[in-house]
């Protein structure tokens, strides 16, 4: 089953844990086979937030919602059940500054459908 992981920082603990200790933790996720994607985002101030209502498009500079914590990042695990996905978290080094939201991916349930996975170009 696939889980996502939500990285969550403060402002001031946004640059805490170096790219390169990210890397390598990524890189043991996936020599384990259980890392499917992994990217960190730009901070908050660069989000641009959409509605749709009655048709019309509204655009906010920023986030949704105004909270201590923003999204940085996320990881795509596979694992055998939530007990699993949470003991893979624990393995991501922005947890010591931060938190990490672990959330189970669910399919679309639409028959016929098959879940769209972009090709990644090498």
């Amino acid at each position: 089953m696939k889980y996502l992981c939500l990285v969550y920082l403060s402002k001031e603990k946004w640059s805490a844990c170096p790219d390169a200790v990210c890397f390598e933790a990524a890189k043991g996720l996936q020599a384990s086979g259980h890392l499917l994607a992994a990217e960190p985002l730009h901070p908050v101030e660069t989000a641009t937030t959409l509605r749709v209502r009655n048709g019309q498009l509204s655009m906010t500079d920023g986030p949704f919602a105004e909270t201590k914590e923003q999204l940085a990042g996320f990881y795509l695990l596979e694992a055998k059940d939530l007990n699993d996905a949470i003991r893979l978290a624990t393995k991501i080094p922005p947890v010591q500054y931060g938190s990490i939201e672990v959330r189970p991916v669910r399919e679309l349930d639409v028959a016929g459908f098959q879940s769209f996975t972009p090709e990644l170009s090498s």
